[in-house]
């Protein structure tokens, strides 16, 4: 049996979830500082209502979370409405839609952690640039990010990550058209249905040792980062 090599599908799967992962991990960290910063920072007492809505991707099945999406987006849907209104093509199957599916179902795992590097800042140094005379802008800026970089470098590794390694979401609401919206989740699936084990394996290395790099990145860098030293 002849080793397996990526095929121009398997090449055009793996460019359209490169893509996707890295235009989803920008988004987040715009989106998701300032929301983690006000959870961070926030004392409204139902501020756990947006921490559940956060979060609801984490134990939400993704086929339901897609499904909703679909409903959401599609032409009859409150969001698919507004888009055929404002003279865009409705999302659903196409690149997009995976975006925003992709936005959705990766938010927790970009919100939470600069959340948790937020608190972990304390008040004490954004109390002393106040004292100063610092703005809140200059003690955001100069103080809150770079302090929490460590944060900041968990939540982009696993948004990128999490993105990659979708299937159930980007199925549901964008199909499996290639050069479009079949990533390489997608592409497993079709070889594994065919029985090409041999591509299927291929694939699935390649995204395994993606992910282990990727997270051997992040503990490596925030033990050097959180290191106690003697």
């Amino acid at each position: 049996m002849p080793f397996p090599i990526f095929g121009e599908p398997d090449l055009d799967a793996l460019q359209v979830t490169l893509q996707l992962a890295g235009l989803t991990t920008v988004i987040l960290l715009i989106l998701g500082t300032p929301l983690a910063w006000w959870l961070a920072q926030s004392r409204w007492r139902f501020k756990f209502f947006i921490e559940a809505v956060v979060a609801l991707p984490l134990v939400l099945p993704p086929t339901v979370l897609g499904f909703y999406l679909l409903i959401a987006l599609g032409p009859n849907g409150p969001l698919g409405q507004l888009t055929t209104s404002l003279g865009i093509t409705p999302l659903p199957f196409s690149f997009a839609g995976l975006v925003v599916g992709s936005v959705v179902y990766s938010l927790p795992f970009v919100v939470q952690p600069l959340q948790n590097a937020f608190v972990q800042i304390g008040q004490q140094p954004m109390e002393a640039a106040a004292t100063l005379r610092a703005s809140p802008w200059d003690r955001f800026f100069s103080i809150a990010l770079p302090m929490a970089r460590p944060g900041f470098l968990t939540a982009t590794v696993l948004g990128f990550a999490h993105s990659v390694g979708e299937f159930g979401v980007v199925l549901m609401i964008g199909g499996n058209i290639p050069q479009q919206t079949r990533v390489v989740s997608i592409a497993i699936y079709d070889h594994v249905e065919a029985m090409n084990y041999p591509q299927a394996h291929l694939l699935s290395g390649s995204l395994l040792a993606l992910s282990l790099a990727l997270m051997m990145t992040v503990y490596g860098l925030n033990r050097r980062f959180f290191m106690v030293k003697p």
